[in-house]
């Protein structure tokens, strides 16, 4: 398994109460499988993504991502190991200010140690598949929230990495362009292998999952294979 998560448990400190977000969650999530998180606003999607994605701590329970401990994992080791193995797409872009949008998708590649030509290579690559070949040298302050969402796509594949974690990657998308991200994110995981794990309220883009995994109250309660697209 790519993803092994078994009693898994969130909770945050609000004044003098304690609420739980997340409550004894296991999943269990193979390479090559896209599978969706759904389910109301507050009932721990996000925080289960971080979890996965090594950006949250949870208070107990088993996380294991391709095949190491990562509860174990100090800070330090944790970035290493997102930024080896975890492309992540946030909803709200997280993009670099001041800088292109080959450069945004450059310094992943450079931190991993990529030479200046190959990182150059391989941001073109990565922006023209999410049909933004024409924008290499734009600044995102000139950029359409879609075209946002598209460069920081680009930039979590970068690296190549096995599992990739998506915050609402279509919510700033037309139906055209969220078509087009979700088969970009499907075809990576049936012809490469990829695990993709998708957060999201666009019920378009369902048939794009292989499972869908309902959340209600901190727990995944139900979950069912899609019907795919081809």
């Amino acid at each position: 398994m790519v993803i092994d998560l078994y009693d898994v448990a969130k909770t945050y400190e609000q004044g003098p109460h304690a609420v739980r977000v997340l409550d004894d969650v296991a999943l269990q999530v193979p390479p090559g499988e896209c599978a969706f998180l759904l389910g109301p606003s507050g009932c721990g999607k996000t925080t289960l993504l971080s979890i996965v994605g090594c950006i949250l701590q949870p208070n107990y329970g088993r996380v294991q991502i391709l095949g190491c401990d990562v509860v174990a994992m100090s800070e330090d080791e944790k970035a290493i190991f997102r930024r080896r193995h975890v492309g992540l797409i946030f909803q709200g872009f997280h993009l670099l200010r001041g800088l292109t949008e080959q450069e945004k998708v450059r310094v992943p590649l450079l931190l991993d140690g990529c030479s200046e030509v190959d990182a150059a290579e391989r941001a073109a690559e990565m922006l023209a598949a999410v049909g933004l070949e024409h924008r290499q040298k734009t600044l995102a302050q000139r950029l359409s929230g879609g075209e946002c969402q598209r460069v920081a796509i680009a930039r979590a594949l970068a690296c190549d990495p096995d599992l990739i974690l998506a915050d609402e990657p279509t919510a700033a998308l037309d139906a055209d362009n969220g078509q087009v991200v979700m088969q970009l994110l499907r075809d990576l995981a049936k012809e490469h292998r990829k695990t993709v794990i998708v957060v999201t309220h666009d019920e378009r883009i369902v048939p794009f999952a292989d499972r869908v995994c309902h959340m209600r109250d901190g727990r995944i309660v139900e979950s069912s294979c899609a019907t795919m697209v081809g």
